[in-house]
């Protein structure tokens, strides 16, 4: 029992540890989108507001990067699901021994640095473009060198990759029987696509063009060297953290989050509430009466916890114009300003009891200095003065430098 206990508590510190971890950093920026210090923080705390996110919807770079992110992932998806399929469908058909070197092909993207995509993607394109004999006045040029197009291809050169491998998952429990026998029946190809593999295939589909559109918006290696004189999200916030943030990039964040845990609260209630009718029209479980609460919420956790976040949510938005963080600004600033009177008072009383207990020495002749500097006041030009100056002595004759004085002129005196 003792060893059972421990276990129970070591995994929930490690449990506990981990999503703190996880989440932790998440939750942190969360904060600071209401914080009105102009710099993304949590302590000290000033004043709670809305205002940053005032600031983001009033920020029109960002406005316009979201805008082009969207339509980057929207083309994206197109292509890299559609040659995701493509290629599952034809690593399934092709010959045995050639199925490893194709698929060592088709992953290769992904191992490949973005950086290396985005610059060999903006450089075949250019070349290619120059093979054609495009000029500048002609639309191909103007395709050839678009930013948005050669993101499109440059991103879809390796998300296409991970597409793949979603529709590769799904293929393995697929019964190619099915097929054979609608082509025996006298069906052609595209109507067995069409009829049998493609509804198959749809929650593939759907898990698929979610992982590319999400792949396709944070992307930044690729983007940054293909967007040219188009800006992705990425981009701009990369921008703005080397040139400096505030907090309206923590309420871009809150945002995200809230619609990612929306999505996922909104996808469990489903899955959760088609269970139950699959449940109830087998007769596994009785229809609940109708009461207080709809029956899709009955047992349904994730039903709740969506309902309890559009509650917050209309809460946010409903008290978001009449909550004004002027007053507590205006106190903040006084409170500030006390702060920094009291900390130089205590400075000047610091600083007084200092030199009262370290009198300055002094010389009678001349007032002391007290040694400054890095090398302790040796370079003062009082330092060479004529008081303290040595007398000059006569040089000997003989016993002193490098040869004893043999060439001294003395030596060769009449007198000697």
């Amino acid at each position: 029992m003792k060893s059972d206990s421990l276990i129970r508590i070591a995994l929930g510190a490690y449990l506990l540890i981990f999503f703190s971890y996880l989440l932790g950093p998440l939750l942190v920026m969360s904060l600071t989108a209401f914080n009105s210090a102009s710099f993304p923080s949590v302590s000290p705390w000033a004043c709670f507001t809305y205002e940053w996110f005032d600031v983001l919807l009033r920020d029109k770079h960002i406005r316009d990067g979201i805008y082009y992110s969207v339509i980057i992932g929207i083309g994206t998806v197109t292509l890299s699901v559609s040659m995701g399929l493509a290629a599952s469908i034809v690593l399934t058909q092709v010959w045995p021994r050639l199925r490893s070197t194709y698929y060592t092909l088709i992953i290769a993207p992904i191992l490949i640095p973005g950086v290396v995509l985005g610059i060999s993607t903006l450089v075949f394109w250019d070349r290619v473009g120059a093979f054609l004999g495009v000029s500048d006045e002609t639309a191909l040029y103007g395709l050839f060198h678009n930013g948005l197009f050669l993101t499109i291809l440059g991103q879809s050169t390796f998300i296409a990759s991970y597409a793949m491998l979603v529709f590769v998952a799904r293929l393995q429990r697929f019964d190619t029987g099915l097929t054979e026998a609608a082509l025996d029946l006298g069906a052609t190809h595209t109507q067995a696509f069409r009829k049998i593999l493609l509804p198959f295939m749809r929650p593939a589909i759907a898990s698929a063009a979610v992982l590319a559109f999400l792949a396709s918006f944070e992307n930044y290696n690729t983007t940054t060297f293909t967007i040219i004189d188009y800006k992705t999200l990425t981009t701009v916030l990369a921008q703005k953290v080397r040139l400096g943030i505030n907090p309206s990039i923590s309420s871009l964040a809150f945002i995200v989050i809230v619609l990612t845990v929306f999505a996922a609260l909104v996808f469990e209630a489903t899955h959760h509430n088609r269970k139950r009718k699959d449940a109830i029209a087998q007769g596994k479980v009785t229809p609940v009466k109708k009461g207080i609460l709809p029956p899709f919420m009955h047992g349904n956790a994730a039903a709740f916890g969506l309902v309890a976040l559009a509650c917050v949510v209309i809460v946010m938005i409903g008290t978001a114009g009449k909550h004004d963080p002027q007053v507590c600004k205006a106190d903040v600033r006084e409170a500030r300003m006390l702060e920094t009177e009291r900390r130089i008072k205590v400075l000047n009383e610091t600083r007084a009891l200092r030199e009262q207990s370290e009198p300055a020495e002094s010389t009678p002749n001349k007032p002391a200095l007290a040694p400054s500097g890095a090398f302790g006041g040796v370079f003062a030009p009082t330092n060479l003065t004529e008081d303290d100056a040595e007398p000059e002595t006569e040089t000997p004759k003989g016993g002193s430098g490098a040869f004893d004085n043999v060439f001294a002129p003395t030596n060769l005196d009449t007198e000697d």
